[in-house]
């Protein structure tokens, strides 16, 4: 997914702030519902971060334009774990690690089953 860094993005040096780059990342793991037409809350239930680990490489800044991959890293029962990466003129800048639980909608975890296979074509290997 491609992204443009508009000064809302950015602190006041033009830089990209650094809770963005999540944001950039939730965006991504969104947009691969969208683009098959249907929406992270699913007739079920829908995802929550459990856990996360960031590492940033490089900074982006105000008009910059950056592009995200989302990689499908692990399966597990209920859960899963995605590696995201941003990209700025084919440079690694960003680096997300995240664990992703489904739950319902009274928020208790709930085994993924057939959700397995959905999953999996929405995020490469």
């Amino acid at each position: 997914m491609k992204i443009r860094v508009y000064y809302e993005d950015t602190d006041t040096g033009g830089v990209v702030y650094h809770s963005n780059y999540l944001n950039f990342c939730e965006r991504a793991r969104s947009d691969a519902f969208f683009k098959i037409g249907k929406t992270p809350v699913l007739e079920n239930g829908h995802f929550v971060a459990r856990k996360l680990e960031a590492d940033y490489y490089s900074s982006a800044k105000l008009g910059d334009e950056l592009e995200v991959i989302s990689k499908l890293f692990e399966m597990k029962s209920a859960s899963f774990i995605l590696k995201q990466y941003i990209y700025k003129d084919s440079k690694i800048i960003f680096e997300l690690k995240i664990t992703l639980v489904y739950i319902n909608f009274e928020a208790r975890p709930q085994k993924l089953g057939e959700l397995k296979k959905f999953i999996s074509s929405l995020f490469e290997r």
